[in-house]
């Protein structure tokens, strides 16, 4: 395998940190950024010379950007860039404070974009390189309770198809990564959750709050294995726009998208009646 040079947000814990392991551990370099210096000196002491640590607080653009050219200048020519950095907001849509919402994209999709954004005029000039984001199983299907975390995932799948179509020209791929429930902390002291303000959503979110926190740690997914797929897709030469991770993700992937397509066909007839007509057509 071809040795390279990657840059991952969020490296502190979670799947960012798995996806760094895994790329340090097949022998690549790699940029973690952290927002903490203990974070920062745990990470480089996973491998001295290869592990780089760098601290970030991915809402800050100009912050991005110049840890992205001092990693060009510093490291190397960034060949994979992973933007991983974000968090989950539960709350249902009534009672979520729109501040909170406007922090959580401002983490989520524009932390994402200006990650993206810094290293693609490096990766442009070279023609060549591999960005990637991970979304999540919620930007392809939506549950109770998670619509600013869904609508947050469901604006980055966007951003990432658009762009992915837009530099493929330039030899550059884009990925979504897209997990399910990995045995992290993003379920548990990661997961910012809303004030609960109205009593008649108890019935309906109350039993799914409670299993969510009698879930974390025991999640489906091993963070590992998902960090040796990421791993693997920056190693072939036709890498999917979309990597699906977890059986849970697939499932419930699949039936939401099964959900759409029969809505689609079942209201074709009137989708048809909105065009204009053919004799009024020039």
């Amino acid at each position: 395998m071809q040795k390279r040079n990657w840059l991952v947000t969020g490296v502190g814990s979670g799947l960012g940190r798995a996806i760094a392991e895994a790329a340090l551990g097949a022998g690549h370099t790699v940029v973690g950024t952290v927002r903490s210096e203990g974070d920062l000196r745990g990470f480089e002491e996973l491998e001295p010379g290869r592990a780089h640590g760098r601290l970030l607080e991915v809402t800050d653009d100009g912050a991005v950007s110049k840890v992205i050219a001092e990693a060009e200048r510093d490291v190397g020519p960034l060949d994979v860039v992973v933007a991983n950095a974000g968090y989950g907001l539960e709350g249902t849509f009534e009672e979520t404070p729109l501040d909170e919402v406007r922090r959580q994209f401002e983490v989520n999709v524009f932390g994402a974009m200006a990650t993206l954004q810094a290293a693609l005029p490096y990766m442009r000039r070279r023609r060549r390189g591999h960005l990637m984001a991970v979304t999540s199983m919620g930007g392809l299907m939506a549950v109770p309770g998670m619509s600013a975390y869904c609508g947050s995932k469901f604006a980055l799948e966007g951003v990432l198809e658009a762009l992915g179509k837009e530099v493929a020209q330039f030899g550059i791929h884009v990925t979504a990564i897209e997990p399910g429930s990995f045995r992290t902390d993003w379920a548990g002291r990661s997961m910012t959750r809303a004030e609960r303000t109205v009593d008649d959503y108890d019935e309906l979110f109350e039993p799914i709050r409670a299993a969510r926190r009698k879930a974390s740690g025991n999640q489906p997914g091993d963070p590992a294995r998902a960090g040796d797929a990421v791993v693997h897709i920056a190693s072939v030469d036709r890498p999917p726009a979309h990597l699906v991770l977890g059986s849970d993700a697939l499932r419930l992937v699949t039936a939401a998208r099964t959900a759409v397509d029969e809505d689609i066909r079942a209201w074709e007839t009137l989708s048809r009646t909105t065009d204009f007509a053919e004799s009024a057509r020039p």
